[in-house]
């Protein structure tokens, strides 16, 4: 058995005294009549018509007790719920000597509690809530983290995300902002006739990216599964079902490296639009981003990393091929060997092996040199075919993928195609894919026949898209680790326990007895 530290044993025998004396430190419902906010609201609203100076409305108000000062016969203290803090106040000739004595002996920093009274403006200028009866709604065992004044060690933070969003209202911000990007793209592609559908999680085959992936064991078709790496393959098969516009917000899986941009379980949108092709992608695209920071933050323009960012269409459109040229001096067309494509590559400082094919060395001087001084949003356009194996050739130059992803703040935010219909030339690509990955490419696809087959039933021309919500939320919120915009981001395993000061279930067995 772990041994409890101080406060968490003198915790626990408040809770325990108050069950002694009938009272449950835990009781199952609330009386709350409004949130902070609503309470705030209420008497700014209330207050010129008042003629006395309390309102005389009892209200219940409810949340975590965050402060508490203590004045001899009265009590201030602080409360916050979801929608902000209010103070209440705890009189001796309102509330009765028993009740005052019983808040400072069983309330602390971390209860939440449950304050119904009336609303006053203290001489201070503060709206309070003049306590008539409280409750005590759960009782804290630990004390909050480092007593309200910023939870700061990055480790316990993700380790811990309540902690750190009980300490930390810059946390709190990000994840609403979050979450009202997410409903404004919702919003935004649900009032242009998409269509928002679910698609398989656990896959007999993954595709739709270059990517490892997870891989189980489905012991109901005594199969092995893979997590999708994307939702893309699946989301077309709806185009050839009839569909005309979709789109799946979801999470993907990618069996991967971690760093400040990449987790390997992450949020995507993907859509997907018949009878559009990339440039119609790009324009909805640009427009998109702009309702989408309207809506999050109230602006078009932002900062990120201390670089001022304006979303404001048209984004420039620059050919990855004179995008690296101008980066590096090399044109993939000029040097189509491997091995000097390798060479010149790791010269300038790539990080590539003598292994890495073609494509992935594209790709790499892409990331390496080009992609950090992308700041003002930009599309990269028109890709070798070799690196884009799901989108259609250009009519013009059959060498060049009809394909773009954009680009803000020297991050990748995306990657678009007009989506290769043809049966036989996706069957082509699937095999070019497959001799990549014999020559060493373990991201490369495998064969998809079954989308083959829905392929030969007929596509109608294609764009389709897909962001990461990980990395939009970045840009919005201005910070450079994903793990800041990924509410419990996975870490490493500790052996340290959690629930310290617990008696652990016992592991004896007969033979240790």
């Amino acid at each position: 058995m772990i041994e409890l530290n101080e406060q968490q044993r003198q915790r626990l025998e408040k809770a325990e005294a108050l069950r002694e004396q009938g009272i449950d430190p835990y009781p199952p419902h609330s009386h709350r009549t409004h949130t902070a906010e609503e309470a705030l609201a209420r008497f700014t609203e209330i207050e010129p018509t008042l003629d006395t100076e309390h309102d005389p409305e009892t209200i219940t108000v409810a949340g975590r007790v965050t402060a508490v000062r203590d004045m001899g016969k009265s009590v201030f203290a602080h409360i916050r719920d979801g929608s902000g803090a209010i103070q209440v106040y705890l009189r001796r000739n309102v509330v009765g000597d028993d009740a005052l004595a019983h808040f400072k002996r069983f309330i602390d920093l971390g209860d939440f509690i449950e304050a119904e009274g009336n609303l006053f403006r203290t001489r201070t200028g503060e709206v309070t809530v003049e306590v008539k009866a409280f409750r005590l709604l759960a009782k804290a065992i630990n004390p909050p983290p480092e007593k309200w004044h910023g939870l700061q060690d990055v480790e316990t933070r993700y380790r811990q995300r309540y902690a750190d969003l009980m300490a930390n209202e810059e946390t709190r911000r990000i994840f609403v902002i979050r979450a009202n990007a997410i409903r404004a793209i919702r919003r935004f592609l649900d009032e242009r006739g998409f269509l928002e559908v679910e698609t398989p999680v656990l896959q007999p085959l993954y595709g739709g990216a270059a990517a490892r992936p997870f891989t189980t064991y489905y012991n109901a078709l005594d199969q092995t599964f893979y997590l999708r790496i994307a939702d893309e393959l699946y989301l077309k098969r709806l185009l050839v079902g009839g569909y005309e516009r979709v789109y799946e917000i979801a999470k993907d899986f990618r069996n991967e490296g971690i760093d400040a941009r990449h987790s390997p379980e992450f949020t995507m949108l993907e859509f997907y639009m018949a009878y559009a092709d990339y440039h119609d992608v790009m324009e909805l695209v640009e427009e998109m981003f702009v309702y989408v920071a309207e809506q999050a933050l109230g602006t078009t323009k932002l900062t990120y990393a201390g670089h001022e960012i304006d979303l404001t269409p048209p984004w420039p459109r620059v050919p990855l091929r004179q995008a690296l040229i101008d980066a590096t001096g090399i044109d993939y067309r000029e040097v189509t060997d491997q091995r000097e494509l390798y060479e010149r590559a790791k010269a300038l400082g790539a990080d590539v092996e003598p292994t890495t094919v073609w494509p992935r060395i594209i790709d790499e001087l892409m990331k390496t040199f080009v992609r950090p001084n992308l700041i003002q949003p930009t599309f990269l356009v028109d890709y070798p075919v070799e690196l884009s194996p799901l989108a259609k050739r250009s009519p013009e130059d059959p060498s060049i993928a009809e394909r773009f992803q954009p680009f803000i703040a020297g991050m990748e935010m995306g990657n678009a195609f007009t989506e290769l219909n043809d049966p036989m030339d996706q069957l082509e690509r699937f095999l070019a894919q497959a001799r990549d990955r014999a020559a060493g490419d373990l991201e490369a696809m495998p064969i998809d026949d079954d989308f083959i087959n829905a392929l030969m039933y007929g596509m109608p021309p294609t764009g389709g898209f897909g962001l990461g919500i990980d990395r939009l939320t970045m840009l919005l919120t201005d910070q450079q680790n994903i793990r800041e915009v990924i509410l419990f981001p996975h870490l490493r395993s500790k052996p340290t326990p959690i629930l310290a000061g617990l008696p652990t279930p016992s592991t004896e067995t007969d033979d240790d007895a």
